[in-house]
């Protein structure tokens, strides 16, 4: 193995680079705005530290969050562990992901073990989300309903929590290694109403079905009404009540033009 002296330097961004940083463009806009200017990232970093509340501030202006209600103040206790940030606010986690632009920029880069890597688009999130959040609405999903998830590390997990949170329902998950017993001490307590499932994973080369897992959810959750199926062993829905897989949920309904 090559040695590295130590101090060498590994790596420096270009100049274009540099220009187009998100901490470059909010040291211009603190000069413009706040009137503060630092020099190097040092400087700024011990302003972060010492105005902690102002830095916080202008980040949250920075990024233009959008909120439903303002914060009555930025930190109303400074008490470690506890402390007391944005009291009061409110505000949408997919408002904001997508407050931007959604576009065919990647936004998801997914590698599964038994496929190629995979790019997904900002526009084509959107577009998943919106539906699914169209086809929980028709389930009967509401604000403070919950919906469980037990579903693996995939760009459908991403979908599924951007589409809950749209709707300001409460969202909870469990990765399908879990047995039913571990699954349901945590979902039984919130009475989900929606549960969306994989039917099963791969790992080190092997398959694992998880069907009758999510059977025993099923049957074990007396408040659930529905089930999205996530196919990646089969794709049928055989044996489960009231279940729907998911392109063919998402296929199922015309969506509203905004999430």
């Amino acid at each position: 193995m090559k040695q590295v002296a130590e101090g060498s330097m590994l790596w420096s961004p270009t100049e274009g680079v540099k220009a187009n940083a998100n901490l470059t463009r909010y040291m211009i806009w603190l000069a413009e705005n706040r009137n503060l200017n630092f020099d190097n990232y040092a400087d700024l970093w011990q302003w972060s530290v010492d105005h902690i509340d102002r830095f916080w501030e202008t980040i949250w202006h920075f990024f233009d969050l959008k909120w439903s209600q303002p914060a009555e103040s930025i930190l109303a206790d400074r008490t470690m562990p506890g402390a007391k940030w944005f009291p009061g606010a409110r505000l949408n986690y997919a408002e904001n992901i997508f407050a931007k632009t959604s576009d065919d920029r990647p936004m998801l880069l997914y590698k599964a073990e038994d496929a190629p890597l995979v790019e997904i688009s900002r526009q084509s999130v959107y577009d998943q989300a919106n539906r699914l959040a169209q086809v929980l609405r028709e389930m009967g999903v509401q604000k403070g309903d919950r919906v469980v998830a037990y579903l693996p590390n995939i760009p459908e997990t991403i979908v599924a929590v951007t589409a809950v949170s749209s709707l300001g329902a409460i969202w909870s998950s469990c990765s399908p290694d879990f047995g039913s017993r571990s699954v349901l001490d945590r979902f039984t307590q919130i009475e989900p109403k929606v549960l969306i499932a994989v039917d099963g994973y791969s790992y080190g080369g092997k398959q694992f079905d998880r069907r009758d897992i999510v059977a025993e959810l099923q049957a074990a959750l007396p408040t659930l009404n529905h089930t999205i199926l996530v196919p990646h062993i089969a794709h049928t829905d055989d044996g489960l009540r009231n279940t729907v897989l998911w392109d063919a949920a998402l296929s199922s309904v015309t969506p509203p033009e905004t999430m």
